[in-house]
Formats: structure tokens, sequence, C-alpha cells
């Protein structure tokens, strides 16, 4: 299975920092996108977050298994060099690996041309009662609706992993992140609108026991591209 390591980056800054990272020829490192505040916050009118609690910046970067991740992250590795470069934004990590599901949309659109995209980030910060009833209903009823959603590119569900690490930042702990993705901020706007967004929330009322916040957040997302070896 694919796993995902994600980076979130927290700071006062009013703005998005300005860096780029640029992972270059690390082994297992298939693909990566950098998400940023996007414009506005007020797109949902079923759930509010605290804008406050937004990162400023969230790194995803996908490798084929966990071992290959694992080795990026040891002390000199890929991963060090990105958050030693980003020091100068006054961001704070916290670093979190994530096993990765993918789920397919009915209109994915050009995955190849893909440059910025907007991204609807969620994460279940606290504890499920039962994390396995929790994971059953979630993976048998609300993938089904998301992928209803008008517009909706990508659709991604994660859930944490154990793993080693090197890097000397906090550890997030969220049992579960999703990601829902869209061409541009309107699309997402639009779709958070729309009828299949009111089944969604009537499936949330639905899920098993669970304590916790649950965030949501608009960010814009920005793909890179990594050349073929």
């Amino acid at each position: 299975m694919e796993v995902c390591f994600f980076l979130l980056g927290h700071g006062t800054s009013a703005s998005a920092p300005r860096f780029e990272p640029t992972p270059r020829n690390v082994e297992g490192l298939r693909r990566y996108v950098t998400h940023v505040p996007a414009a506005s916050d007020d797109c949902d009118p079923l759930s509010k977050s605290d804008v406050s609690a937004r990162p400023r910046c969230v790194l995803q970067w996908y490798f084929d298994d966990l071992e290959l991740l694992e080795q990026a992250l040891q002390p000199k590795g890929a991963i060090h060099d990105v958050v030693k470069e980003s020091a100068s934004t006054g961001l704070t990590f916290v670093q979190q690996a994530m096993a990765v599901r993918q789920f397919t949309t009915p209109d994915p659109g050009d995955l190849d041309a893909r440059a910025e995209r907007c991204t609807y980030l969620v994460s279940y910060e606290g504890e499920a009662q039962d994390f396995n009833a929790w994971l059953s209903h979630y993976l048998a009823h609300h993938p089904p609706l998301m992928a209803q959603l008008p517009g909706i590119r990508e659709l991604e569900i994660y859930t944490r992993l154990d793993y080693r690490s090197g890097l000397d930042v906090e550890r997030a702990m969220a049992m579960q992140r999703n990601k829902v993705v869209f061409d541009d901020s309107a699309s997402l706007a639009d779709a958070l609108a729309s009828p299949i967004r009111a089944s969604m929330k009537q499936d949330f009322n639905a899920f098993p026991p669970y304590s916790g916040a649950t965030l949501h957040f608009p960010m814009r997302s920005i793909y890179g591209n990594l050349k073929p070896k």
C-alpha cells in the first residue's frame, strides 16, 4: 500500500510561506503536493473550523512503501533538507506518516497536466471508541457519497501508521485524514453547497462514537513535477 508523509507547518504570519520544496532523486518518492491556504475560508455551509488552527502549509510526500519513507526520514535524509531550508519562514512543523486509500472519481481530469487545484483537507484529531467499527462504517458509506460531489477530481483517505523517523519535529496523531480535490475554489464551494454535501452530513451524524475535533480547511494545492530518473 502506498504511504504518504505529511509535514504540517503552523505559524503566525498572515501570509502563506514563500518556499518551494524541490525533492529530487529520492528513492521511492512518486509524487508530492504543497498546500497553502486558499483565499477564502467561507466555502462550506455545513462545517466551520477554527481558522486559527489551519496550517500555513501542508506538504505531502507519497512513497511506494513505508521502508522507503523511513529511509528518507533518517538523519541527513531528503526530508531533513526541506525542514532546514524552510526555517526562515517561521514555521513550526509536525509530522505524520499515513496509509493511503485512493478512490476513483467520475472525471479525474488530465492528471499529467495538473499544476494547481483546490483541496478540502479534513482531519479527525480525536479517537473513535472502536476504530475498527469506525473505519468499517466510514469506508463503506462515506467515499461513495464523496465521489458524487459535483466536479470532484481526486479522493483520498489516510489512516495513521507507526513509523521510524530521525526528523526532530513533533509528531501529529490524527486518527484519519481525507482530501477531496477540485479544479478551483469556486468548484469546491459549489460542491459543498450541493445536496450531496447534506447527505454526507447526515452520514457523519451516523458515524460510530468518536470524540475530538474534526477540522476542515480549504487549501490551494501546487503539484510537484518529478522528472523521470
